[in-house]
């Protein structure tokens, strides 16, 4: 059985979801993590996975604080850990922290997966943080990216080729229903019109864009049902709240705070539209989930959010701090049910197509069964 050493946050939902696939596929994966996560997030630890966790929190003393540069103490500990685990690869998720463990580790073959802060800031830093890029991005056998946008980011950084594998969405987890009703995420209206959205709340999202279009549609139709339902938590948070009570649409803009990942199938079912008018966005992945369940979508042209809308085809696609233009956009869909029908349909087919989760690992299995026989030559 082929052996995965897997350097990625254990508490992140894709590092979850990739080592479930993969022990599904019988790998034997050993997670590394330099951060805290909860073990029974991945199941029976005897079921071809096992797990290091090494916290940036309770480790400070080790690794001197949690600047990327810094992880450099874990070096020796990496090390001793590929030779009691004997992997086939190791595959580093984020390339700046675990992709420079990677890099100094002298281990072959080694895949670096690129996931949008670690090539978007952290080269832009200064000429040392882009050098360390550099490097790492060189001593990798596979770099992998989840967006061509990203991807052409990284390119600035290396020769190598950066091959797309686009995070996947579990068609039959994440499908249009009629289980969750709207009473479930809305104060006021079972029958009326919800916008929604589910990102943190940092500013970075831009979810004050979202709430000055919602008040402007609001505005145009103050006494039709609409609402605007947030989920997410984050720093900016109280600010948030503190705009939609200045604005006096607090009865109409519900905070939810967050959703639990197996109850967002339901979330997108209970709304009639998702929208995010991020304001930099390495993919998209809660737009995908949305279009799986046939929900149109309303994003910005932000970072990857435009490859994962076909534009006025699956939802609209608008400047990044143009709260008219998502209002516009919103307006349409709200007037036009057969429309917000029609977008949702179309969304969930091209999420069938070109976004659907046994089509992603099927990919990861092949970069990975293609770099062994190329290691063994």
């Amino acid at each position: 059985m082929t052996r995965i050493l897997y350097l990625a946050d254990g508490a992140s939902v894709h590092t979850r979801k990739w080592i479930r696939a993969l022990t599904d596929q019988d790998y034997v994966i050993h997670l590394f993590s330099l951060n805290r996560f909860n073990p029974a997030d991945y199941g029976d630890k005897n079921n071809g996975f096992s797990y290091e966790e090494y916290s940036v929190t309770k480790n400070r003393e080790i690794l001197g604080g949690i600047n990327k540069l810094n992880y450099l103490p874990m070096l020796k500990v990496l090390k001793k850990a590929i030779e009691k685990f004997r992997p086939d690869i190791l595959h580093a998720h984020f390339a700046s922290s675990y992709g420079r463990l990677a890099a100094r580790s002298g281990f072959h073959p080694t895949i670096i997966s690129v996931w949008g802060s670690d090539v978007f800031h952290f080269p832009r830093r200064s000429c040392i943080h882009k050098q360390i890029l550099k490097m790492n991005l060189q001593a990798a056998d596979r770099i992998l990216s989840t967006s061509e946008v990203m991807a052409k980011e990284t390119g600035r950084y290396t020769p190598k080729r950066v091959e797309v594998t686009p995070f996947g969405v579990d068609t039959d987890i994440f499908y249009p229903h009629k289980e969750s009703t709207k009473k479930n995420y809305s104060q006021m209206y079972k029958d009326g019109f919800i916008i929604g959205t589910a990102k943190s709340l940092e500013n970075k999202y831009a979810i004050d864009d979202l709430i000055e279009a919602f008040i402007l549609l609001n505005n145009k139709y103050p006494l039709e049902k609409m609402q605007l339902v947030i989920a997410g938590k984050g720093s900016a948070e109280s600010q948030l709240k503190d705009l939609v009570y200045k604005k006096g649409i607090k009865d109409r803009v519900m905070f939810i705070g967050q959703i639990d990942h197996r109850e967002i199938p339901g979330f997108y079912n209970a709304i009639d539209v998702f929208a995010a008018l991020s304001l930099e966005e390495s993919f998209g992945v809660a737009v995908i989930e949305a279009s799986a369940c046939a929900k149109p979508v309303v994003v910005s042209d932000a970072g990857g959010l435009p490859e994962v809308v076909e534009k006025d085809i699956t939802g609209y696609i608008v400047p990044r701090r143009d709260p008219q233009a998502a209002a516009d956009a919103l307006e349409r869909l709200f007037l036009n049910r057969s429309l917000r029908t029609h977008m949702g349909k179309a969304g969930r087919e091209r999420v069938i197509k070109m976004y659907e989760w046994k089509q992603s690992v099927r990919q990861m299995l092949n970069i990975y069964q293609t770099l062994l026989t190329e290691a063994n030559r």
